[in-house]
């Protein structure tokens, strides 16, 4: 492991989809052209925080610990692509209210917090489905429903098989943080997490 590695780690903040939204994802994206992304990447970007030091971790486990509880939820009803990056994504064609108060709130507690990172110059809800992908056919299909509701603070770990992404901590918007292995208040979650 290079010393690079050892003293920062990629990070970002996602919602984490539940198994039966990876499912319906993971047959959206079955006919599409491209590196698909595996099942368990799949995920929708809140705050790509790029590379930092570990030091930050304990505050950006803090930060989602303290997100304001909401519940919403997200259709995902539109397939896109971005032609620069080669990107098949899928998304709503609406970004719910409770979605963005979540993206600005985590914005606003980063900047807050002096852990820099590089938002968007406007936030895209989307899940990407395929990486130097072709430009999806149009496709007809029923919308996802996704209960979003579980946040993660996710590590992308990059291998010669591509990234992998693993969990650090992560919570439901209505219950408490859950950090593998660690003890949080009065909750033990070495359960193993989606």
């Amino acid at each position: 492991m290079s010393k690079h590695t050892t003293e920062s780690m990629r990070l970002f903040f996602a919602l984490w989809p539940d198994d039966a939204t990876r499912t319906s994802l993971m047959q959206l994206q079955a006919p599409m052209q491209g590196r698909k992304v595996p099942y368990n990447n799949l995920h929708l970007t809140l705050a790509f925080l790029g590379q930092q030091p570990i030091a930050v971790l304990p505050q950006l486990k803090n930060m989602l610990a303290h997100l304001s509880p909401t519940e919403f939820i997200l259709t995902l009803d539109k397939v896109g692509y971005f032609p620069r990056n080669r990107i098949a994504w899928v998304g709503p064609h609406q970004t719910p209210d409770g979605l963005m108060s979540l993206y600005q709130t985590l914005c606003a507690a980063l900047a807050e917090s002096g852990i820099v990172f590089t938002p968007p110059s406007s936030f895209k809800a989307h899940v990407t489905l395929a990486r130097d992908a072709s430009l999806p056919a149009d496709m007809v299909f029923d919308p996802i429903t996704w209960h979003a509701d579980e946040v993660a603070l996710v590590q992308s770990i990059t291998g010669p098989g591509g990234s992998e992404y693993r969990v650090l901590a992560s919570r439901t918007l209505t219950d408490a943080v859950r950090v593998p292995g660690e003890v949080i208040g009065e909750q033990m979650s070495g359960a193993p997490l989606r």
